[in-house]
């Protein structure tokens, strides 16, 4: 119980990240996405771009649950679950390539060292389950995947995890975000979309085992470069 109330204030503080800007800015929000929705972009250049955007998450700061919400609004479940689910595994695909081609040093660029290390603990226990398991965290998803590549992990055992949790990951937001445009909230869902991954980042933070602190100096050194 003492653990719980030490991490609520912290907890509250996380919510607050994307709804605060929404109770702004909703106004904006609104009619940017009521532009959007009356003139909406080509079918196939939205899916061109759900896709890109997506392929280059693990090396660029995307949030990747906006993207793939609007994925389902734009495009509808299905073509919505199409973009997002190639896109996801682009993503993974290039990360964990990039991993096992320049190992360690080119994961600390994308990732913290302290991150790596809880990925690497829980990966000794579980193996290549943790790709899984991480997939709809950010952060440890991205960490998951190129901890893998620095073990040089077999690609035949790398893409059945990716593949089939990225597909449940994709048709859930994908299904979402159409939802939320045949209801008209999508506002609401994208702040919605932001906060769940981000409480999730938190608890795993928590309850994760913790990164040594030789790597958190490695990370240091090699982002100071």
């Amino acid at each position: 119980m003492r653990e719980l109330f030490r991490t609520l204030p912290l907890m509250c503080v996380v919510l607050l990240v994307p709804i605060v800007p929404f109770l702004f800015f909703g106004g904006q929000l609104s009619d940017w996405l009521r532009d959007l929705q009356d003139n909406p972009p080509e079918p196939a250049a939205t899916f061109a771009l759900i896709v890109g955007l997506l392929a280059t998450d693990i090396l660029l700061p995307i949030p990747s649950s906006v993207i793939s919400t609007l994925s389902g609004w734009q495009l509808g479940w299905f073509w919505g679950t199409w973009a997002t689910w190639l896109g996801m595994n682009l993503g993974a695909m290039i990360g964990f390539a990039l991993a096992r081609r320049y190992g360690r040093a080119f994961a600390l660029y994308f990732s913290r060292g302290r991150d790596l290390e809880r990925i690497r603990k829980v990966s000794d226990r579980y193996g290549p389950l943790v790709l899984m398991l991480t997939r709809a965290m950010p952060v440890f998803a991205e960490a998951s995947v190129l901890m893998a590549g620095i073990h040089q992990l077999a690609w035949r055992r790398f893409m059945p995890a990716i593949i089939g949790s990225n597909l449940g990951i994709a048709i859930a937001y994908a299904a979402f975000g159409d939802y939320a445009e045949r209801h008209q909230w999508l506002p609401l869902a994208l702040a919605v979309s932001v906060a769940i991954p981000i409480v999730v980042a938190g608890l795993a933070r928590r309850w994760l085992p913790g990164g040594t602190q030789e790597t958190v100096e490695d990370s240091t050194e090699i982002e100071s470069h």
